[in-house]
């Protein structure tokens, strides 16, 4: 099932959800690439950014100034140098740094949470190893605890990527020391908790647990909700007057909705209408118009030409040449 405000919804599939964690997680990884990529290296600047102690070095040189600065960027593994400082590189660096890591938060949190309600759908699950323990007092439980610990790293983090915004704001002139002081704790704990974070998303994705006979039970639950205008369509086309069937359908979807919450029943929607004479419409009948692939559009289409366009490229690029796994 769908679900929009976690209430039903239209169907969905389960791949098509999938696809919408995988699509976030590709933005994080351009952005990831995008920053890298533009990473500079401070080189060398001196005590305010001018180059002052090394000019003097080379007697007054810059080419030579120049020349040293590229060859420390090239032995550091970069491509460039900031052309302009104070003693310290601008924090802003810091801060797109964290904000690309806030972005993987943010997809893998909405990845276990949705995960999290799923598993109390029992639709999808985290793995559960043989003898694990779901609750300290209630063994029946299984909790999404592993999702759970993703959320709770993935909240850190985001919101540790604030600390490097506040402190390029507020890096005085060509530097104070506080930059660096909070600096040392927020870049590299950002990057520790989102290490730790993606390496159980990564656990989670290659035991999750898919339950068909759940999803099928839900769907026969919802479905007749959910397909009532087809239904009162089937009944025009076999004479029934629009208005009339809309009106006859409202009330057998009331009474049906009452049962259920009140009475604690099943679902008897489809035997109402279906012995309702102004629909015109048998059992079977009803049950042709209810197939559940009748009502997720373009879902598997959409799947596969985002896997396709999007993923397979991405997953070859990631390919280890001699084993044909992925490098992660």
């Amino acid at each position: 099932m769908g679900y929009t405000h976690f209430q039903v919804a239209q169907p969905t599939t389960v791949g098509k959800r999938a696809c919408l964690w995988i699509q976030d997680f590709l933005y994080d990884l351009a952005d990831l690439d995008y920053v890298k990529d533009g990473m500079r290296l401070l080189g060398n600047k001196g005590t305010t950014g001018t180059q002052a102690s090394f000019l003097e070095l080379f007697d007054g040189d810059h080419a030579k100034v120049k020349l040293l600065e590229q060859k420390i960027a090239e032995k550091m593994g970069f491509n460039a140098v900031f052309p302009v400082s104070g003693q310290t590189y601008t924090r802003k660096e810091d801060a797109r740094i964290c904000n690309v890591l806030a972005g993987i938060a943010q997809s893998a949190y909405k990845f276990a949470n949705d995960l999290r309600l799923l598993q109390n759908l029992k639709e999808v699950e985290e793995p559960f190893e043989k003898g694990q323990v779901g609750s300290s007092a209630m063994a029946y439980k299984r909790n999404p605890m592993r999702s759970e610990r993703i959320c709770s790293l993935a909240r850190y983090v985001t919101c540790s990527a604030v600390n490097p915004q506040l402190t390029a704001s507020v890096q005085w002139l060509e530097r104070t020391l506080d930059d660096s002081a909070n600096k040392r704790l927020a870049v590299a704990e950002c990057f520790l908790a989102t290490d730790a974070l993606l390496n159980i998303v990564i656990n989670v994705a290659n035991g999750m647990v898919v339950y068909p006979k759940v999803i099928e039970k839900h769907m026969t639950e919802n479905l007749p909700f959910i397909a009532t205008e087809n239904i009162l369509m089937e009944g025009v086309k076999r004479g029934g007057d629009r208005q009339e069937l809309h009106e006859r359908i409202r009330r057998h979807s009331m009474e049906a909705a009452r049962v259920i919450k009140e009475e604690g029943g099943t679902c008897d929607l489809l035997d109402r209408i279906a012995s309702d004479p102004a629909f015109n419409l048998t059992k079977q009948d009803i049950l042709e118009v209810l197939r559940p692939e009748n009502y997720i559009g373009r879902a598997p289409q959409q799947v596969d030409e985002f896997l396709h366009d999007y993923v397979d490229g991405v997953l070859t690029d990631f390919e280890c040449p001699a084993s044909g796994e992925l490098k992660v």
